[in-house]
């Protein structure tokens, strides 16, 4: 049922329901994740969540790996309960100025400080087991957020939920660029074979999940400034004379398939590592 009113909401042009990436991108960020990590730190993500009872957010399970990748987004329905979560799930830096996370995530309200965040709790097992359960939660969907380049980049505009653009031959006045890369276009490459939720070589992970959460900032951002609004924007939003509503055309939306399949695949093998690091022996254990 969820997935048939994210769909009708796409085709009436709504935005989705407040699920970044919708439920397709992060089911698929966390299930590359899943067969990716060892097998001792499988079993103890399944540990955890088999006790995600804890949490008492009825109507908002996390049993599977999958429903903890959308969590974060559905607690939001909750009301004040988790309010104060809401700023972690982006960190709109402008793609018009030279890269700068620190005036971009004031006190770690931001998603890569409350991923950095997420890894002590679930690397510390004096904390207790609700904490845990939630750290988990949350860090399995803030990777995907923060690999949805329209998480990373902004150009005054939300992240690209002011920003009206055309998707194809698909035009509503409520359709924008952030709706694009959330659905539309994770769709598309979701879809697109080869399957890409499966295990990895060692080649293909030591190649995508290097670096920091500052770097994977950095990385979205560049993605969000030189494809995601250059695609729509005739090369370059930041111009004075850029269109005030982009357009994405079918052939502009072959072109961004792979990147968008990057993006997927970034995040799910990067989550796998994060989750080996945080659940996995830690040295002088």
């Amino acid at each position: 049922m969820k997935r048939f009113l994210l769909l009708f909401a796409a085709l009436t042009g709504f935005s989705a329901p407040a699920h970044a990436y919708w439920e397709y991108g992060h089911e698929t960020i966390a299930g590359i994740a899943y067969r990716n990590v060892t097998p001792q730190v499988r079993a103890s993500i399944d540990r955890l969540l088999r006790n995600s009872a804890l949490l008492e957010t009825a109507g908002c399970p996390a049993k599977t790996i999958e429903q903890a990748s959308v969590w974060a987004d559905c607690i939001k329905t909750l009301g004040p309960r988790f309010s104060y979560a809401y700023n972690w799930h982006y960190q709109n830096v402008n793609i018009c100025k030279p890269f700068d996370i620190k005036s971009n995530c004031p006190d770690g309200n931001c998603v890569s400080a409350q991923i950095d965040r997420d890894v002590k709790l679930l690397k510390d097992h004096g904390v207790p087991m609700r904490e845990r359960i939630m750290a988990l939660a949350f860090l399995v969907h803030f990777v995907g957020d923060l690999h949805q380049p329209l998480h990373a980049g902004d150009h005054a505009d939300l992240g690209g939920n002011r920003a009206r653009s055309n998707y194809g031959f698909y035009s509503t006045e409520r359709l924008n660029l952030h709706t694009i890369w959330d659905g539309h276009l994770a769709e598309r490459a979701i879809s697109t074979l080869p399957v890409m939720v499966r295990v990895y070589s060692a080649e293909e992970r030591a190649a995508m999940w290097g670096g920091t959460t500052e770097d994977w900032s950095r990385e979205s951002w560049q993605v969000a400034r030189d494809v995601a609004y250059a695609s729509a924007f005739g090369g370059d939003a930041c111009a004075d004379k850029a269109p005030a509503r982009g357009t994405l055309t079918p052939e502009a939306i072959d072109k961004l398939v792979e990147p968008a399949r990057q993006q997927i695949m970034r995040g799910g093998l990067r989550l796998a590592r994060l989750l080996d690091e945080a659940l996995g022996p830690q040295p002088g254990a």
